[in-house]
C-alpha cells in the first residue's frame, strides 16, 4: 500500500482515519468533504463536535449517536451494507493479499471467490438493490484507480488467457512488461492469468537483476495454468513474491463478470470490477502511452477495436500509440491487422499504429510512435 498523501486544499475525499485527523487537526470544516470507507467509530468525540453540514459519509462505520449528530447538521450518511464480501465504498484499490486472504484453506475461501459468488447470486436474482451496490462499487474503484494513475505514463499489455506458464510466450510477455517498466512506463493489463499474469511478473522483475525473472519462471511452471486448481496456481505465485518481496508495482484491471478467471498475484494495484465493460473501456482510456497486444483470441480482437474506435475519432490528432505483435497471428490467424490498416488510412491513425514479429521488438517500436 502507498503512504497516505498530504491533503491539499482542492481535495475533498478522505479515505483513511490519518486523513481524517489532518483535517481536523488543522481546525478545518467537514462541510463539503467525502468520507469513504474509514471506520469513524473510535471518532465519536470529534463528531460530535466539528462542523459536518454538507458533508458525505460512505460507509463509515460509526457510533449511533455520532451518526445521528452529523445527520442532524446536514450531513448525508451512506451506512455500511452488512453481509457483503466486498466493500462499495472503497477508497483504494484492491491489494493481491487482500482479494487472497485465507487462501491457505482454498481458492474458494478468499474475498475474491466470495464476492465472485456473490455476484453470480444477486446477477441471477436481479435484485435491483445488489445492481445498485455493484455500480457503486465499480465507481469507486474508477476514482481510485484515477487517484493512483495521475500523472503516470500507462502502457497496456493485452493479450489472451490461455497463454500457460512455462511457454516461451509467457517468458517473453514477462521480459517485455519487465522492460517496459525499466524504461519507466506503469504496466496495466487485464489483470488475469495468462499473458496478463506473465506481463505483470514483469514489471514486479524489474527491480531485481535478470536472473531473477528467469528463476521466477521456473517456479511458476510447476502450475502451469489456474485449471484444475486455482489454489495452486495462485500458491506458486506467492512463492515467488515471498521469495522476492518489494517487487516493482504495476496495476491489473480484471472482472467478477469473468470471475472463473482468478486475478493473478503480481499487479501490485487491482481495480476490479464487476460491469466487464466499464472495466475494458477503463483500461484501454488509462492506457494513454500506448497498447501492446499480444496473440489472443475474441477477448484480445475486441479491445483492439476498442482502442481504435477513439483513436479513429480522435479529434485532436493525437491517437495513442497500437503495437501488434506476431505478424501470421494478426494477419492470417485473426486478420485484425489489415482492417485497422484501413482504419488508419482514412485518419491520423496510420503513422501511430504497427504490426511487429517478435515481442523483443515491442517497447522500440512503442517508443518509435511516440509512446
Amino acid at each position: 500500500m502507498q503512504p497516505t498523501p498530504p491533503h491539499t486544499s482542492d481535495d475533498r475525499e478522505i479515505e483513511s482515519l490519518a486523513e481524517f485527523d489532518e483535517v481536523v487537526a488543522a481546525g478545518r470544516s467537514l462541510s463539503g468533504f467525502r468520507v469513504q470507507a474509514v471506520d469513524l467509530t473510535a471518532r465519536t468525540k470529534t463528531l460530535l463536535s466539528v462542523d459536518s453540514a454538507g458533508a458525505v459519509f460512505l460507509g463509515c462505520p460509526m457510533a449511533p449517536e455520532a451518526a445521528a449528530a452529523v445527520r442532524t447538521a446536514g450531513a448525508l450518511v451512506f451506512p455500511p451494507v452488512p453481509g457483503l464480501p466486498f466493500d462499495p465504498y472503497r477508497g483504494v484499490l484492491y491489494s493481491p493479499d487482500e482479494l487472497f486472504e485465507a487462501l491457505d484453506t482454498g481458492y474458494g475461501s478468499t474475498p475474491d471467490a466470495r464476492a465472485y459468488a456473490w455476484f453470480q447470486q444477486t446477477r441471477a436474482d436481479g435484485d435491483i438493490f445488489a445492481s445498485m451496490l455493484r455500480s457503486v462499487h465499480d465507481d469507486a474503484v474508477s476514482d481510485a484507480l484515477d487517484e493512483l494513475l495521475a500523472g503516470a505514463r500507462v502502457v497496456g499489455v493485452m493479450g489472451g488467457h490461455a497463454m500457460a506458464r512455462g511457454t516461451e510466450e509467457y517468458a517473453g510477455a514477462a521480459r517485455l512488461g519487465r522492460e517496459l517498466a525499466r524504461a519507466g512506463y506503469t504496466v496495466a493489463t487485464g489483470g488475469g492469468p495468462g499473458a496478463m499474469e506473465a506481463a505483470n511478473l514483469g514489471a514486479y522483475a524489474a527491480p531485481f537483476d535478470d536472473r531473477m525473472l528467469g528463476e521466477a519462471l521456473q517456479l511458476l511452471a510447476k502450475a502451469p495454468s489456474f485449471g484444475p486448481s486455482v489454489t495452486d496456481w495462485a500458491r506458486a505465485a506467492f512463492d515467488v513474491r515471498e521469495r522476492w518481496p518489494s517487487g516493482g508495482a504495476s496495476v491489473g484491471i480484471p472482472t467478477w463478470f469473468y470471475g472463473h478467471e482468478p486475478p493473478n498475484a503480481f499487479a501490485a494495484h487491482i481495480a476490479k470490477y464487476f460491469a466487464n465493460a466499464t472495466r475494458e473501456d477503463g483500461l484501454l482510456a488509462r492506457s494513454n502511452a500506448g497498447v501492446v497486444f499480444l496473440p489472443g483470441a475474441a477477448g484480445t480482437v475486441q479491445e483492439i477495436f476498442d482502442n481504435a474506435t477513439p483513436n479513429y475519432y480522435e479529434s485532436r490528432g493525437e491517437p495513442t500509440p497500437m503495437v501488434l505483435v506476431n505478424q501470421t497471428h494478426w494477419t492470417e490467424k485473426y486478420p485484425t491487422w489489415p482492417l485497422l490498416q484501413s482504419l488508419a488510412r482514412d485518419r491520423s491513425m496510420e503513422s501511430r499504429i504497427t504490426l511487429v514479429d517478435r515481442i523483443e521488438d515491442a517497447p522500440e517500436a512503442l517508443k518509435h510512435l511516440g509512446g
